[in-house]
């Protein structure tokens, strides 16, 4: 028997945030959203992990680079602006409203996103390392 992922015992939370573990911009989103998801819906894995891997064989969607944000819920894959538009609905309002967005066309929110994209190295560093997130946070996060 198998979940929407692999083989039982092996199950992945529902809701998945994967995002460039390395990045520092990515690393302080994480930390954004662990503190305005109050029911503790998501998780978070970066894409350069096992957890990822797993999921790109199932989901080959998942971009290999590590220019995208990707969401993985049981109703599909969103990347880069759709993605955060979709995780929304599991923040505490007001940030949850931005759900009601998710029908706009994703083509002049990804520019803005490329653009982020482009510059988040330079602008808000890069490490050697995935970042741990602190304590509270840590159990939501997948290798």
């Amino acid at each position: 028997m198998t979940d929407a992922i692999g083989p039982i015992g092996s199950e992945l939370p529902h809701f998945l945030v994967l995002y460039d573990g390395v990045c520092g911009l990515c690393s302080r989103t994480v930390s954004w959203l662990a503190a305005r998801d109050g029911h503790r819906r998501l998780a978070f894995a970066p894409l350069q992990g096992e957890t990822a891997a797993r999921l790109r064989e199932r989901h080959p969607e998942i971009p290999a680079g590590l220019d995208s944000v990707v969401y993985v819920e049981p109703g599909g894959v969103h990347l880069r602006s759709k993605a955060f538009l979709h995780l929304s609905r599991h923040l505490e309002p007001p940030w949850c409203w931005a759900y009601r967005l998710r029908w706009l066309p994703a083509l002049p929110l990804d520019l803005a996103y490329l653009l982020v994209a482009r510059v988040r190295y330079r602008v808000w560093g890069r490490s050697e390392t995935c970042r741990v997130p602190d304590g509270a946070r840590a159990d939501r996060l997948l290798p």
